[in-house]
């Protein structure tokens, strides 16, 4: 009765699993979805800027390497202020970064100034609504929380899906820079009162958290492995995963045009890709409430895999907006089962900074692997190689995996044996 009546209270007053949890996480993906902006504006704007500053692919593809950085590094160091300050100071900061980042590109005469303002201020201001809200969203539920962080790592993807044409379309008839300088403006003007509804603080710690962690995570070998040995093969696991989906991600629209589809069908591929992502995040969050993350992870990438495999013998239109939505179906629930490990096996109060750890290493790994992959297609002049050695590293990923859920099956072994 009493478990009962505090769950009541707890509703009543917006607490965890409440109804207001809920609201704040349809505002909190809206908001993900228009700060998402920064990660594909970049990809879309690539043959016009490639084109205006006469730069071979690779060279062209660094916008993209540096605003992943920055997105990685933003990720760690505004994840760790969520954890101390809450919500509302990493976002006004990602914001205020976003709008200068986007007026320094559109003016920017050089691709190196183009490239330095999509690092150090679009890749840093995008990600105050990635890992940050993925940290803070999980603080509002416990039995919901797989499906909720799944939802709110959508909104990456929603971005993907809805953005492209918008800036094609827009690029097309109006240029790039006014592109850039417009969405910039339409960040400060939409995100900063979105962000202003979201400035309550997390629940600071609830009895189902603190159970689990309990339960798991404060015993000093999580997995048999040291906190610090387990987060190192988060990271790797994050970075290879993401080198193998950052092939399609960063390249669909460039590989369209060489074929001779043209960049608005890549476009459209891209945005039915990461379209299909979003429904693969929703289904994957559900599945993680009932596998848990490390199962989910496995599935994930194994999937992936097989839908890098199936570019290689196909690249007809008809053939590659079929393999584009499977790869977006299969690969959407690979990132958010990584909040859900850390969440299973690191204190709660870290979630912030650990999550943008990892997620750091899965920027990471989409900004090397698009970088390699522009640098392949100029050595080879083709793709295939570049499907070749996002495949070569997605193998790694699924080893990883394998490795931490035969740890997990082996430790529950142990303890429903009595050791």
């Amino acid at each position: 009765m009493r478990n009962e009546q505090e769950n009541k209270n707890g509703a009543l007053h917006g607490g965890v699993d409440s109804t207001y949890a809920w609201t704040r996480l349809v505002l909190a993906l809206i908001l993900s979805t228009i700060g998402g902006v920064g990660m594909w504006s970049v990809v879309v704007a690539l043959p016009a800027v490639q084109a205006e500053f006469g730069v071979a692919r690779a060279d062209a593809s660094l916008p993209y390497t540096l605003t992943m950085l920055g997105f990685g590094v933003g990720g760690i160091v505004l994840g760790r202020m969520t954890d101390r300050f809450g919500i509302l100071p990493p976002v006004i900061i990602g914001v205020a970064c976003l709008a200068s980042g986007y007026a320094a590109a559109a003016s920017a005469s050089t691709l190196w100034q183009y490239s330095l303002a999509h690092g150090l201020l679009i890749g840093f201001g995008s990600s105050s609504t990635f890992s940050p809200l993925l940290a803070d969203t999980s603080h509002w539920f416990a039995r919901r929380r797989g499906i909720a962080v799944a939802i709110i790592a959508s909104g990456n993807y929603l971005a993907g899906a809805l953005w492209p044409p918008v800036v094609q379309h827009f690029i097309e008839t109006n240029g790039w820079r006014q592109t850039l300088f417009g969405i910039g403006i339409f960040c400060a003007a939409t995100m900063l009162p979105l962000v202003l509804a979201l400035r309550r603080r997390a629940p600071t710690e609830h009895d189902v958290d603190s159970a689990a962690w309990r339960d798991t995570t404060m015993r000093s070998r999580p997995l048999g492995f040291s906190p610090q040995a387990l987060q190192t093969l988060l990271i790797v696991a994050g970075a290879c995963c993401c080198v193998a989906m950052s092939m399609p991600q960063v390249h669909l629209v460039a590989y369209c045009g060489d074929l001779g589809y043209g960049a608005a069908r890549g476009a459209q591929m891209l945005s039915l890709l990461l379209g299909c992502g979003i429904v693969s995040r929703l289904i994957f969050g559900w599945i993680s409430d009932r596998i848990g993350g490390l199962r989910t992870l496995l599935i994930g990438s194994s999937m992936q895999c097989f839908a890098l495999f199936l570019f290689l013998p196909f690249d007809g239109l008809a053939s590659l907006f079929v393999i584009s939505a499977l790869f977006g179906l299969f690969q959407g629930g690979i990132v958010p089962s990584y909040a859900m490990i850390i969440r299973e096996y690191f204190s709660p109060k870290e979630a912030g900074m650990r999550i943008g750890i990892v997620l750091t290493a899965t920027m990471v790994g989409m900004a090397l692997g698009g970088w390699i992959s522009g640098v392949i297609f100029d050595l080879t002049s083709s793709y295939r190689a570049a499907f070749m050695n996002g495949i070569a590293w997605n193998v790694v990923n699924m080893a990883i995996a394998m490795m931490l859920l035969g740890r997990s099956r082996k430790k529950q072994w142990l303890v429903s044996s009595g050791w």
